[in-house]
């Protein structure tokens, strides 16, 4: 019976012990996020992340969770029929992002702003000559799911 207890007790602390390091883990997200950000599209470090989309990371990460980038579509870029899980907003820098859903089509240009809800299948690409330079931020992860 005492043995027992001593195992309960031990497994209490090892889990308060974790909570209390979950919840120090958390707190140091929320105040990274405090932090002032300052990023200009013209010095950001763009990676290729399909072929004629490049994305420069401002905030957070596109691949665990929400996140800010500056994201260019080559001139031209056709990214076909397709969802994103979360939702997606963007305001236009440079060029023009084109936009297609079952309502019509839109021309984004510098300074227009877009938002495409998470499940929402749509089309999207570049301006034929300029391409499009972009501010997009995300609720979640960053995925593209082909429509069917």
């Amino acid at each position: 019976m005492k043995q027992s207890l001593v195992v309960i007790g031990v497994s209490a602390m090892l889990v308060i012990a974790w909570s209390v390091g979950r919840v120090h883990g958390q707190l140091e997200q929320v105040h990274a996020q405090d932090k002032v950000i300052y990023a200009t599209a013209d010095k950001a470090d763009y990676s290729s992340m399909s072929p004629g989309v490049s994305i420069a990371p401002i905030w957070g990460d596109t691949a665990k969770g929400a996140h800010g980038t500056f994201t260019k579509f080559a001139a031209g870029q056709d990214n076909g029929w397709h969802t994103h899980t979360n939702d997606v907003s963007i305001v236009v820098l440079k060029g023009a992002y084109l936009y297609k859903d079952d309502d019509g089509e839109k021309r984004v240009g510098p300074g227009g702003f877009l938002r495409v809800p998470g499940g929402h299948k749509h089309w999207s690409g570049g301006d034929k000559k300029e391409g499009a330079l972009f501010y997009e931020e995300a609720s979640g992860k960053f995925d593209l799911i082909p429509a069917k």
